[in-house]
């Protein structure tokens, strides 16, 4: 098995929304009634409670990660310089950040061991009479973070500027606008906070304005390119998909053609940069009903080891603990069988990703990386797509087996080797221990996703910084 690339050591990474820490009206959960899937699309929630042991053992067990708090909500969140948050936001912003919540966010961050990513408001009230934006609201954000004793790891300008309008910034906006906007933001990050790595252009889907935008920037003047990815959108904002389309071949690759399209604009513009996937999740607005099964752990895990495979350095679902898509469930925060495979993944998974030479098999995706932390090791992730039809490998070693599976597809509990995995008394993880399977065929039943650690591989690629990313020089 080859090398074939690296990813960044917190190649795995999450949101919280913005709206989540400074409360207000987000995603309504789905409730029983099935006729009433998009007659109430928003639900007011209070703050999220970011020192809840619950949420932080869970949220440590996936370290390192960058933790992302943007979302559109962001584009138009008053940052408000003081403890205590004015009771309505000024002219031009929709919601305001308290200095006590924003600390709460680099607190958890340190906490968990999670690197923050954000966005930066940019509605009307950040912008003077003639619609010129200001850094001023930016600029006393970030003093802020860095006096609490926080930091910045990367920043996207906007959240998703081809829709900025409906997520709070003026109308009429164009490409040129939003370049010299830019230009601005990025003269003050550079001046003020070099190490921050600036990403862009952050535009859902194929937006046909983000060439526009990255040719108005000009080139060499962001650090990443970043991009979010949905395959459609949810119930919720009259989506049409269905649970039978969820194991397809068509659905899982769909995020292959919107990589393609970032792709060729990272070529094109910033050749050689990195490529982070910033937002993402099966269905936007809030995710689909099967978001929390185990279901949607197939499209999550295989997502992950395409775009390893592809080259992309960062993944980050949206959300931890928010919605139907969250990897908690946001009343419980107890894990969905995506955070097992999330736990799975970063136990078992390490930087670098090789070429599993496997021959491509209708309903079989195997994905090869090094052993995390095993030096040598080999690790195989391997999901059977195919809802009726077992499928084999053989190994030339000895393997450790993790097989996940489920009485139904969309179970919200998840077996791992036959045994429900589940928190115990003090919420503390189960035991993953696998199981020992000799060298041969090994077959995978229909609609199972499984590891496979081979840690006496004795792969060369595998025995050189035994996992870890290779450090990128960034541009000051």
């Amino acid at each position: 098995m080859a090398r074939i690339g690296t990813v960044d050591e917190r190649f795995q990474s999450y949101n919280v929304e913005m709206v989540e820490v400074t409360g207000g009206a987000f995603w309504k959960p789905y409730g029983s009634d099935r006729s009433a899937g998009h007659s109430e699309l928003y639900a007011y929630r209070p703050p999220i409670d970011l020192t809840n042991p619950r949420l932080r053992k869970l949220a440590a067990a996936l370290a390192p990660a960058y933790l992302r708090v943007s979302g559109s909500w962001a584009n138009a969140t008053y940052f408000a310089d003081s403890d205590s948050a004015p009771s309505a936001p000024p002219a031009g912003f929709n919601g305001v950040l308290s200095r006590q919540q924003w600390r709460g966010v680099v607190d958890f961050s340190q906490a968990v061991g999670a690197q923050i990513v954000t966005s930066f408001a940019v509605s009307p009230g950040t912008r003077d009479a003639a619609g010129v934006w200001l850094p001023d609201q930016a600029r006393r954000f970030l003093a802020y973070t860095y006096s609490a004793g926080g930091r910045i790891a990367a920043a996207e300008f906007i959240n998703e500027p081809n829709l900025s309008v409906t997520g709070g910034a003026p109308a009429g906006d164009n490409a040129a606008a939003y370049a010299r906007d830019f230009r601005a933001f990025r003269l003050l990050v550079k001046e003020n906070f070099p190490e921050i790595l600036l990403l862009g252009p952050g535009t859902v889907g194929e937006a046909a304005s983000a060439s526009d935008m990255l040719a108005a920037s000009g080139p060499g003047s962001l650090d990443g390119i970043s991009y979010h990815h949905y395959g459609t959108l949810s119930e919720r904002c009259s989506g049409t998909s269905t649970p039978e389309e969820a194991l397809s071949e068509e659905w899982l690759a769909r995020t292959d053609r919107t990589l393609a399209f970032y792709r060729s604009l990272r070529d094109k513009f910033e050749p050689g940069e990195p490529i982070w996937l910033t937002e993402t999740a099966e269905a936007a607005c809030g995710g689909n009903r099967w978001d929390a099964s185990f279901l949607d752990t197939f499209r999550y895990l295989d997502q992950l080891g395409r775009l390893a495979k592809a080259g992309v350095q960062v993944v980050m679902h949206n959300t931890l603990a928010a919605s139907n898509y969250g990897l908690l469930n946001e009343r419980t925060l107890a894990p969905t069988p995506s955070y097992w495979g999330a736990l799975l993944w970063r136990l078992l998974m390490g930087s670098v990703v090789l070429d599993p030479g496997v021959p491509a098999q209708a309903g079989l995706h195997v994905y090869a990386h090094c052993q995390r932390g095993t030096p040598g090791g080999v690790s195989l992730l391997i999901l059977n797509v195919d809802r009726s039809a077992p499928h084999t490998l053989t190994l030339p070693v000895a393997s450790e087996r993790y097989a996940l599976d489920t009485a139904s597809l969309q179970d919200t509990t998840v077996r791992l080797n036959g045994l429900p995995l589940r928190l115990g008394p003090q919420d503390d993880l189960p035991r993953t221990a696998g199981v020992p399977t000799d060298a041969g065929a090994l077959t995978f039943a229909p609609a199972t996703i499984t590891f496979l650690t081979m840690p006496a591989a004795g792969n060369q690629a595998c025995h050189q910084g035994m996992g870890r990313a290779v450090r990128r020089v960034r541009r000051m």
